[in-house]
C-alpha cells in the first residue's frame, strides 16, 4: 500500500462521531498509552484506546509523515527523529488524542492538525502532577473554569470530530456537579471522571457514589474511571461501571498490568502478553526505552527475579527481545525495515546549513567547519549501548587508546559536532578520520560511536558482533 492508498484508507475508516455508550475504554496513561499497547488493547477486547497525553507544543513542531513501511501516520520530532504519535489503520475510528493544553489557540491548532488522523480529541483536566498544574494544564483547568470552557468551546466549535474532556472530582459535591455541568455546556461529547480529588492518589477508596450523582446531573455519557484496585478480571470492570451507573468505564493501571483484562475468555498469562506486546513493539519499530518501560510496568514485582533483572540489564529492543527469546525476529524485522529506508532515530540527522552568500542564501562552494570536519571521514551508523561494556577498561574509548599507545601513534583526537540537541565526533587516528552518523544525544556517547567506528575499520571489533549486540543494522 502506497503513501495516497494509506492516507485514503485511513479517512475511509475514519467515522465522523464515536459512540461513548456501554464501552469499555483504555485509559490515557503517560508513556504507556502508544501505539503497540493500543492495539493489543483493542486486540483483547477493548472498544475505544486513548493516547497517552501529548503536550499540545510537541506536536505543534512534529512533522506529519505517512510511514509506507510502517504503514503508519506518523508525527515526528524533526530534531531527533522521535516519534511524537504514531497510529495505523487497525485503530481507526477507535483513538482518542489526550491533549495536554492550557491554551484555546494552540489546542485549536492542534486539533485542525492532527483532527484527520484520530477518532476525538480529549482535553486532559484530569492530571494532579506538577508539571501539568504548574503549565496551567491538567487539572489546573478546574480550578480556571473559564479557561477549561474556552478550551473546549473552541474545539467544539471549529473542529469535525468529537471532544472530551477528562476530570477529576472536586473535594465538595456541589462543586463538582456543577463544574461538570459547566463544562457539559460547551458541546463536548462526553466526560471521563477519575472518582478521586487533586490530591488523591491511587492507594486512595475512589468515590463511585460521587460519579453515580454526576451521571443524574447531565445528559451526556460519563465514563467512570479509577477503580483499578479491585478490578482482576473482565467482570470486575463492568462491577465498578455500574457501581459508578456510567454509560461506560475506562481502564488505566489494571490494563497496564494485564492488557488482557479487557478479554471476555479471561486472563492470559504475563508472559503472553508480554510476548504479543513485543511483536507489537517490533513490527510498529517501538522505541526500546518506550518498550522497557511498559514492560517494567507489566513485571512490577517480577522485576527482582533472575529473569526481570536480565531484562533491567537490556537497553535496545533486540537486548529487550532476547530477554524472551524473540531476539531473532527482532533483528530480521529491523534489518528489513532498515533495507527499505525506513525513517527513524539511526536516520536523524540535523541540519548542517552552508554559509550564507551575499545575498543571504546558502551556497554550495561555501563550507562550515562542521561540513569540513566530514570531509574523507570513514563512517559507519553504529550507536553506542553502554549495557554492552561491563568495565571502562572495555569501553571503545580506552580500547581506542591503548590501540595508539600500543602502535605508538598520537593519542586519538576527538572533534564534536553538537546541532539541533544532537552530538557527532569524529575521531582523527593517525593518518585516518572515523566517525559514526548516527546522532547520540551526548558528546560522551558520540565520541565512543567515533572510537567503535574506528575499531571496527583498524578490525579490532567485528561487525557481527555489533550487529548481535544492537549497535549497528547489517
Amino acid at each position: 500500500m502506497h503513501y495516497m492508498e494509506l492516507v485514503e484508507c485511513i479517512h475511509k475508516n475514519m467515522p465522523n462521531c464515536i459512540d461513548y455508550k456501554n464501552k469499555i475504554i483504555l485509559a490515557p496513561m503517560v508513556r504507556v498509552g502508544t501505539l503497540p499497547m493500543r492495539l493489543m488493547a483493542l486486540s483483547y477486547g477493548a472498544h475505544i484506546v486513548y493516547t497517552e497525553e501529548i503536550i499540545d507544543w510537541k506536536l505543534l513542531k512534529s512533522e506529519r509523515y505517512v510511514n509506507d513501511i510502517l504503514k503508519t501516520i506518523d508525527y515526528v520530532d524533526k530534531t531527533d527523529g522521535s516519534i511524537v504519535f504514531r497510529t495505523c489503520n487497525e485503530e481507526a475510528g477507535k483513538v482518542v488524542l489526550q491533549l495536554g493544553t492550557a491554551s484555546a489557540d494552540r489546542a485549536l491548532q492542534v486539533g485542525k492538525k492532527i483532527q484527520q488522523d484520530i477518532a476525538a480529541l480529549d482535553v486532559n483536566m484530569g492530571c494532579p502532577k506538577d508539571f501539568s498544574i504548574k503549565g496551567g494544564m491538567g487539572v489546573a483547568l478546574l480550578y480556571d473554569l473559564d479557561r477549561a470552557k474556552s478550551i473546549l468551546k473552541t474545539l467544539v466549535e471549529h473542529l469535525d470530530i468529537p471532544v472530551t474532556c477528562k476530570i477529576r472530582i472536586l473535594p465538595e459535591l456541589n462543586e463538582t456537579i456543577r463544574t461538570v455541568k459547566e463544562l457539559e455546556s460547551t458541546g463536548v461529547a462526553a466526560i471521563a471522571v477519575h472518582g478521586r480529588t487533586k490530591i488523591e492518589r491511587p492507594r486512595h477508596l475512589p468515590h463511585p457514589e460521587i460519579i453515580r450523582e454526576i451521571v443524574k446531573a447531565v445528559k451526556i455519557p460519563i465514563i467512570a474511571n479509577g477503580g483499578s484496585n479491585d478490578i482482576h478480571k473482565r467482570a470486575d470492570i463492568l462491577k465498578f461501571r455500574d457501581a459508578c451507573g456510567a454509560s461506560s468505564v475506562m481502564i488505566a493501571r489494571a490494563a497496564q498490568w494485564n492488557c488482557s483484562i479487557f478479554r471476555e475468555e479471561g486472563l492470559l498469562p504475563i508472559e503472553d502478553v508480554i510476548h504479543e506486546y513485543l511483536r507489537l513493539s517490533v513490527d510498529y519499530d517501538n522505541s526500546p526505552s518506550n518498550t522497557k518501560y511498559c514492560i517494567q510496568m507489566i513485571l512490577r514485582d517480577l522485576q527482582e527475579s533472575e529473569l526481570g533483572r536480565k531484562f533491567l540489564d537490556s537497553q535496545t529492543l533486540e537486548q529487550i527481545c532476547d530477554v524472551w527469546n524473540f531476539g531473532s525476529y527482532c533483528r530480521k524485522k529491523q534489518l528489513e525495515y532498515h533495507n527499505a529506508g525506513i525513517r527513524g532515530r539511526r536516520q536523524a540527522c540535523p541540519c548542517i546549513e552552508s554559509t550564507p552568500s551575499d545575498d543571504g542564501c546558502p551556497t554550495k562552494k561555501a563550507k562550515t567547519i562542521d561540513s569540513m570536519l566530514l570531509d574523507g571521514v570513514i563512517e559507519h551508523n553504529i550507536s553506542f549501548i553502554r549495557v554492552n561494556y561491563g568495565d571502562d577498561k572495555d569501553l571503545p574509548k580506552s580500547k581506542l587508546y591503548n590501540y595508539t599507545a600500543k602502535n605508538k601513534l598520537k593519542i586519538p583526537n576527538y572533534n564534536v559536532i553538537h546541532k539541533d540537541k544532537l552530538f557527532r565526533a569524529i575521531v582523527l587516528v593517525g593518518n585516518g578520520k572515523y566517525s559514526s552518523s548516527f546522532w547520540e544525544k551526548n558528546k560522551k556517547y558520540a565520541e565512543q560511536s567515533a572510537a567503535l567506528t574506528c575499531l571496527l575499520h583498524l578490525g579490532i571489533v567485528r561487525k557481527e558482533e555489533l550487529i548481535m549486540n544492537g549497535s549497528m543494522i547489517s
